[in-house]
């Protein structure tokens, strides 16, 4: 059986269209009228379901009288990347799943209210965030994902010297490369850090720490150094017919789509998609949209136990990728250097694992072929953190462990998102967005002494209003109705 991988299955015309962003932005008109809908709850569930607790209401009715720039006023103070994050938000577990209205109505749009609050910034000449006094000290904060960003934001709010460090040509991380476009173009990203950079933030691009610049160097030349790496890659399948050309690494594939033209990326006829998480479903969309014409998720659990979210599931089915469950990929076959097929077993789930999931058992003798040009892996991802092991960091389960505000077993080291804490629903953009946030306050803390929590930063603006900080626990948060104003 021959390979069918080429380039250019569709017209030119269609593979733009199939890449534009698939839900399209409110009207004003739209917006007010969803906007109106909302009952402004006191003590609001869907604050408390934000892990960054954006005043929602407020914002809302700020839209209400047709005050975009108030309304992007609140969401930025408790969300530095609240454009991404109107995008990429899985509002149907956060916000909206918890809005009053869902019950017996439909809930409030609140993912598509904050994306018509922000999208006006992109392509203004305006300067969201202004850097709080200086304070004198330094502050290296290496890769410039949503941890990253948040965090350097953050500290530029609270008046600390703050240099990015980014391996890649731009900054932006998994909003920039690694999330497809018809979910997040890359112009937003590269927006968010546009922002950043005009509140002051340098970054420095085509460096990896490790290898460029020393980590040494940076805890001699910095107060403190935040790591927000990420992981980067996925794990290999350990499975024969691994290394022909035509197995690929989802995050490479994606990150392909959203930097070279469309037209030029190759793409079989019959694509097999391993794992079941967010990656993987965007793999698979991404595949039936260059134009294959059979694309499978392969997936040795259930429907119940699939990692991504419900409505990335349902994306999914309605651009016609099929599911293949409790089905385990054994080897990959090939012709000439071409995959031609996919070996597979069925599985049958066992007693519960470790982590409260069934485990998947092989059903003896059910091996079959699925005839296949191209495989491309999404098993999860790892970290490659050699550059860090003179540190004597404390990892788990491939990342760092870190407490509550971020800090390391190293005196002078922070981390938050996917290379840091326990992973799963803590890796959510939000989620790391908000431990980014935490890190800046927990480095705040400790080089800026016992009044530094309670302290805040006067200079610094939203907009152009305040931004008042209190005392929260060990990591200040914003005081919300501190920017409740025009």
């Amino acid at each position: 059986m021959s390979s069918d991988v080429h380039t250019r299955r569709l017209p030119a015309d269609d593979l733009s269209r199939n890449f534009e962003e698939v839900i399209p932005p409110y009207t004003e008109q739209e917006a007010v009228t969803e906007a109106g809908r909302c009952l402004f709850c006191y003590d609001a569930p869907c604050i408390r379901a934000c892990p960054t607790h954006i005043d929602i209401p407020s914002f809302i009715k700020k839209i209400a009288s047709s005050n975009k720039r108030g309304s992007a006023r609140v969401i930025l103070a408790s969300n530095p990347l609240g454009l991404t994050c109107a995008r990429v938000c899985p509002v149907e577990q956060l916000c909206e799943g918890d809005c009053v209205l869902g019950a017996h109505h439909k809930p409030i749009a609140i993912g598509r209210l904050q994306r018509h609050a922000t999208d006006w910034l992109v392509g203004s000449d305006e300067s969201p965030f202004t850097p709080g006094a200086p304070n004198g000290k330094k502050v290296a904060v290496v890769g410039t994902g949503p941890a990253g960003l948040a965090c350097a934001i953050t500290l530029r709010q609270l008046g600390y010297d703050v240099t990015c460090y980014e391996a890649k040509a731009k900054p932006g991380g998994l909003d920039t490369f690694g999330i497809v476009s018809f979910r997040e173009p890359v112009a937003i990203a590269l927006a968010e850090a546009a922002f950043a950079e005009r509140a002051g933030v340098k970054f420095v691009l085509g460096t990896r720490v490790g290898k460029d610049v020393p980590v040494d160097q940076l805890l001699a030349d910095f107060d403190a150094v935040f790591i927000g790496a990420g992981l980067g890659q996925v794990p290999k399948l350990g499975i024969e017919g691994e290394d022909l050309p035509q197995v690929l690494d989802a995050l490479q594939f994606i990150e392909r789509t959203k930097v070279e033209p469309l037209d030029s990326i190759p793409i079989g006829r019959r694509v097999a998609v391993i794992g079941a998480g967010n990656t993987a479903i965007d793999a698979a969309t991404a595949s039936k949209r260059l134009g294959a014409e059979e694309v499978s998720i392969i997936y040795r659990r259930s429907l119940a136990e699939m990692p991504a979210y419900a409505f990335e599931y349902d994306f999914a089915k309605m651009d016609g990728v099929i599911f293949r469950w409790l089905t385990a990929p054994v080897r990959i076959l090939g012709e000439n250097g071409q995959v031609t097929g996919l070996e597979c077993m069925r599985m049958k789930l066992g007693e519960p694992g470790v982590d409260g999931r069934a485990k998947p058992v092989a059903i003896e003798g059910s091996t079959f072929t699925m005839p296949v040009d191209m495989v491309i892996k999404a098993v999860g991802q790892e970290g490659t953190f050699e550059w860090l092991k003179d540190l004597g960091l404390e990892s788990r389960g491939g990342r760092f462990v870190i407490g509550a505000d971020g800090s390391t077993g190293h005196p002078k080291v922070w981390s938050a998102g996917d290379c840091a804490g326990e992973g799963g629903a803590e890796a959510t953009v939000v989620a790391v967005v908000e431990a980014g946030k935490r890190a800046a306050h927990g480095i705040d803390a400790r080089l800026g002494g016992p009044t530094a929590r309670a302290r805040g930063n006067g200079e610094a603006r939203i907009l152009g209003a305040p931004i008042p900080l209190r005392a929260a626990s060990a990591s200040p948060a914003y005081v919300q109705q501190g920017v409740h104003q025009s």
